[in-house]
């Protein structure tokens, strides 16, 4: 199949799932219907174009998905992103882009079977000034603004400002070593409340991190972001914390065809909920591909993470302050041309929840299947 050009790449995709327990629910929740099936219609186009010195790429695409049970879910996804990288001299680079993504809300966190389309969207723009062959100073700065269709979902309205500073040492092998001070700033539009009582959950947290990628062998890549953070809020100190922050991450591929990557990680998320709006997420993940050949590809990963929900000040809450998640995915996909691919993968999760947060314990398992062709 020939292109049709080497700027624009039209694609269309063909998506089928099948999930037994849809809205995230406990075994002994009293519901007439737990499984449904979802199919999804993507259409969009990629765009690959140099300007000079420069690169731009973009890929603008929207979505159809219906489900067979749950109809009032239906929705129409887009995503929308773009991005230039921006060179300057032989000393000055950096990156300008932005994305709109509009999505069905996951119900990991929130289990109405009310539709629920979360709207995100994020600017950047960063800059690296090479001084020397071996060092560089950056730059950058990056707004994400999160909204929610539901109204009782909208305490979850929120800007996040994240603004930063570094440096690297860049070896002559590509590898390279630095330190990056970063300042993240959440600002969330509608207060929740609890007992009657408005919550702050307004935070500023400064961060201090190594920042390396580094390529121990030819088979061995190391990569980590991680070092110390410090999160306060605006108006109540109690709700301050501070420790170790960050993930790192191994890719291993001693075998060619073989490839394994784990991921450890300690960090402060954000959580879709009616009670909590954040929590520190520790865990890890193993993952492995194998290339059965030219054409055939085969997936396997597990995943485990622990979320500890903190305990505000003079609001009594019992119960376990912590959920434990824990999924594993199975995968195989087919290439049959360089721009065609089909795709099967089942995966299966389970949760111990938290009292406090409002978080389900819950089992779901699933299957889905995919195809998409590029023109």
């Amino acid at each position: 199949m020939a292109e049709i050009s080497d700027t624009i790449h039209p694609f269309v995709a063909l998506g089928y799932t099948y999930d037994d327990n849809l809205l995230r629910l406990p075994d002994n929740y009293p519901v007439e219907q737990r499984s449904d099936r979802a199919r999804q219609a993507q259409a969009g186009i990629v765009v690959e174009r140099d300007i000079s010195r420069q690169r731009l790429t973009a890929t603008a695409k929207v979505s159809r998905v219906s489900f067979d049970h749950y109809t009032q879910l239906d929705y129409n996804g887009k995503d929308f992103k773009a991005d230039l990288a921006w060179q300057l001299g032989n000393r000055f680079s950096g990156n300008l882009g932005g994305s709109y993504v509009e999505t069905l809300t996951p119900f990991t966190d929130y289990n109405s079977d009310e539709r629920n389309l979360r709207t995100t969207r994020r600017e950047y723009l960063s800059g690296k000034w090479r001084f020397h062959p071996s060092w560089q100073a950056r730059a950058g700065f990056t707004r994400t603004k999160h909204e929610y269709e539901l109204l009782a979902q909208r305490v979850n309205n929120r800007t996040e400002d994240v603004s930063e500073v570094g440096g690297d040492y860049l070896a002559a092998s590509g590898s390279q070593i630095g330190l990056v001070a970063r300042r993240l700033k959440g600002s969330y539009e509608n207060p929740r409340f609890i007992g009657g009582i408005a919550l702050d959950d307004n935070y500023t947290q400064d961060e201090l991190k190594a920042n390396i990628n580094w390529r121990i062998s030819g088979v061995t890549y190391v990569q980590v972001l991680a070092g110390y953070a410090k999160r306060k809020h605006e108006r109540s100190s109690s709700r301050d914390s501070s420790g170790a922050n960050g993930r790192a991450s191994v890719t291993w591929a001693p075998l060619g065809k073989v490839k394994f990557t784990g991921e450890v990680w300690r960090e402060f998320a954000a959580v879709e909920s009616f009670i909590v709006s954040n929590s520190l997420n520790k865990g890890g993940s193993l993952g492995a591909t194998w290339d059965i050949s030219a054409k055939l590809q085969a997936s396997a990963s597990v995943r485990r993470e622990t979320r500890d929900f903190e305990q505000f000040p003079g609001i009594g809450f019992t119960g376990q302050t912590s959920d434990r998640a824990t999924s594993g995915q199975l995968g195989l996909t087919y290439s049959p041309t360089l721009r065609t691919q089909l795709s099967v993968s089942a995966f299966r999760e389970k949760r111990d929840g938290s009292q406090l947060a409002g978080t389900n314990d819950y089992r779901a398992n699933g299957v889905s299947i995919n195809g998409s062709v590029q023109f």
